[in-house]
């Protein structure tokens, strides 16, 4: 089976994703990595970021297998990424790439859990079970913050606020594949739900859903 997990920045759907990936045997893809590693690669080359065709270039080079041992949680790198998404011919070569490892993972008699912006809608679009995670900005940044710098208060923190608004507005409003849920995907808002509670939550539903 395919489970589809979607959500904004620092909801918390990587971590559940992973998790839901090894409770259930599959496959496991964080697609937000894949703009990531583009947006490292021509940060390092020192390339435009509004440049579509080294975008493109950049994508057909990335080793997807490769992606989970490189540094990608920098501001600079998260920020790259985000102007890159809403590059239409980039986001074409990366999904075809993301949905041939979904395609690859069922070939191989299993399945795959993908997260990222647009899995429900437009990467795995039949997929058995879509989830979408969310919590307020706040706790987000909250949650980002502890992750990048130990506290959860101060200057820094209200940065983050501003820049995961700005993100959001960003990939809401970005023509191509714009952030939103699935219809037929399953609200999980971890607002107030620990790791813990956010895992067993999913759990039900994807069992629910198979059930069904």
């Amino acid at each position: 089976m395919i489970i589809a997990v979607d959500g904004p920045a620092a909801s918390g759907k990587g971590t559940l994703a992973r998790r839901l990936a090894g409770h259930f045997g599959l496959a496991y893809l964080d697609t937000g990595r894949t703009y990531r590693g583009v947006a490292a690669a021509m940060l390092a080359a020192a390339a435009d970021l509004e440049d579509a065709h080294a975008a493109v270039r950049a994508a057909h080079d990335l080793d997807f297998e490769g992606l989970g041992t490189l540094e990608l949680g920098t501001q600079e790198i998260g920020e790259g990424a985000s102007r890159l998404a809403v590059i239409p011919e980039l986001r074409a070569v990366l999904v075809k790439r993301q949905r041939g490892f979904a395609e690859e993972a069922l070939a191989a008699g299993s399945g795959a859990v993908l997260d990222g912006r647009d899995i429900g809608t437009v990467v795995c679009p039949d997929a058995a079970v879509k989830l979408f995670v969310t919590a307020s900005a706040q706790e987000r940044a909250r949650r980002r913050a502890l992750e990048l710098y130990g506290e959860a208060e101060g200057p820094r923190y209200r940065d983050l606020v501003e820049a995961l608004e700005l993100r959001d507005r960003r990939d809401r409003e970005r023509a191509a594949s714009p952030l939103r849920p699935a219809d037929d995907a399953h609200v999980l808002d971890t607002t107030h739900l620990s790791a813990d509670e956010a895992f067993f939550a999913a759990v039900r539903l994807v069992d629910k859903a198979l059930a069904a």
